[in-house]
């Protein structure tokens, strides 16, 4: 693997929850597993990837907050990876959320350098907002991929 420093974020990341339980706080949170199951371009271009093969890990604390990694093939078939911090949004009466995270993607190289804004050193920041809906366990999200592509993921919440 040419970039381990991701590896090294989110183990860092994952240090700060391990310490923070050890504090005996009391947090009623989750992780969530997840994988894609549809991606959609906007434009027809025949060199888009539309299987991204993504699995993801996310912590989710009770107040909302949560942190995470992602691997996936990008839009040209090149693997990738997304470390994460954000935010959930739960709606009171449904079983509806809104979720916005940003953090770092790696993984667009070559020719595809340019293809994502901000892309210094193989390494851009990004924005990804999603909606998503549950039922127990089980979850769905709606995913938007900038300007470029709508993607659905389902996973597991234990």
């Amino acid at each position: 693997m040419k970039k381990p420093w991701i590896y090294g974020l989110l183990l860092v990341l994952m240090a700060q929850q391990l310490r923070a339980e050890d504090t005996s706080e009391k947090d009623t949170g989750s992780w969530y597993l997840q994988t894609s199951v549809y991606t959609k371009h906007y434009s027809d271009d025949p060199d888009h990837n539309n299987n991204q093969d993504l699995i993801g890990l996310e912590r989710e604390q009770a107040s909302g907050w949560l942190f995470g990694g992602a691997t996936f093939r990008n839009s040209f078939s090149q693997r990738s990876f997304y470390a994460y911090a954000g935010k959930r949004y739960e709606s009171a009466d449904y079983p509806v959320y809104f979720k916005l995270s940003g953090g770092l993607l790696q993984g667009y190289s070559g020719k595809s350098k340019d293809k994502i804004p901000l892309n210094h050193f193989g390494v851009a920041p990004v924005i990804i907002p999603s909606l998503g809906a549950h039922y127990g366990p089980l979850a769905a999200e709606l995913v938007l991929l900038g300007f470029n592509a709508v993607m659905v993921t389902t996973g597991v919440r234990f």
